[in-house]
């Protein structure tokens, strides 16, 4: 089903209209009451006035009010009509039932979820929809609750899209996380849930992580695994820059004459590369002796 407008008119008219019918009906009942005695004129009068009282009844009943940001849905004996999103006083066909449907940009946080992730660690997840009705109709008719729709399915996306990926990717190979590619896991989540929603005529404007975790019965053993890998990328880097600093300082006494043979060379690079790597401050050792003593 889709959407289209409903017929309708100025409503300032049509109340003006409906007050000018009950004012004449009121002074039709008072002739017809002071000419009861004159047969046929009372009579007419009376029967003029309880038409005129009904059509002021059914001008009333076809007046409806629309909100800024509301739209409001037209049926008439079961059947669609049409829908007035124009905010005002309006004229519709009557006897007709009006039920309003919110326009109003929404959101919706979900719950801590606790899913498994591609590797089949336990996260928890949750995520922040911003959402709005772009199709009355589809989300009158098509849905039972549009609202509860919206949050039956955006709950199902987020766990389908966390399955998906691991938490967090542990190789420097470029592959995604939950953790490390989040603005790309919200664009996934949002296409993913905007194809689940278009049969409610709901548009997905954003979609954003708001909560990311382990579970906690395995949050400390990552956290251990996270600081242990930390250490030894922190550890890879420090031996590429003492390899690079001793090959300097090879280079640089060459560069002034000062040539060691194989021997105290390799004594050089061993001392240089303990100072360098240890984490802790080197005592030196003074050698009043040779190197071959």
């Amino acid at each position: 089903m889709q959407e289209r407008k409903a017929w309708h008119a100025n409503g300032f008219l049509a109340l003006l209209l409906s007050l000018i019918l009950v004012g004449g009906a009121i002074v039709l009942f008072i002739v017809g009451g002071t000419q009861e005695n004159s047969g046929d004129s009372g009579a007419l009068s009376i029967i003029l006035g309880i038409v005129a009282m009904m059509l002021g009844f059914v001008i009333m009943t076809s007046l409806t009010v629309v909100q800024p940001n509301q739209a409001k849905i037209i049926t008439f004996f079961g059947k669609y009509k049409g829908t007035v999103v124009d905010s005002g006083l309006w004229i519709v066909i009557p006897f007709t039932g009006k039920s309003r449907v919110s326009l109003k940009v929404r959101n919706f946080n979900s719950q801590k979820l606790k899913v498994n992730d591609a590797s089949g660690n336990p996260v928890e997840i949750a995520a922040v929809i911003v959402f709005k009705v772009t199709d009355t109709a589809k989300a009158s008719f098509d849905v039972d609750n549009y609202e509860k729709f919206v949050e039956i399915q955006s709950e199902t996306a987020v766990r389908h899209i966390a399955a998906q990926y691991p938490y967090d990717s542990y190789e420097d190979d470029g592959s995604f996380s939950l953790r490390g590619n989040a603005d790309e896991v919200s664009s996934q989540l949002m296409a993913e849930l905007q194809t689940r929603l278009m049969v409610a005529g709901v548009q997905v404007l954003e979609t954003r992580l708001s909560h990311l975790a382990y579970a906690p019965e395995i949050a400390n053993a990552m956290l251990q695994r996270q600081q242990a890998a930390a250490i030894v990328s922190a550890r890879h880097k420090i031996v590429d820059g003492a390899v690079g600093m001793v090959e300097s300082a090879l280079q640089q006494l060459e560069l002034r004459g000062i040539v060691l043979d194989d021997e105290r060379r390799a004594a050089m690079i061993n001392n240089l590369m303990v100072a360098i790597v240890s984490e802790r401050g080197m005592t030196p050792v003074i050698n009043a002796g040779t190197l071959y003593s």
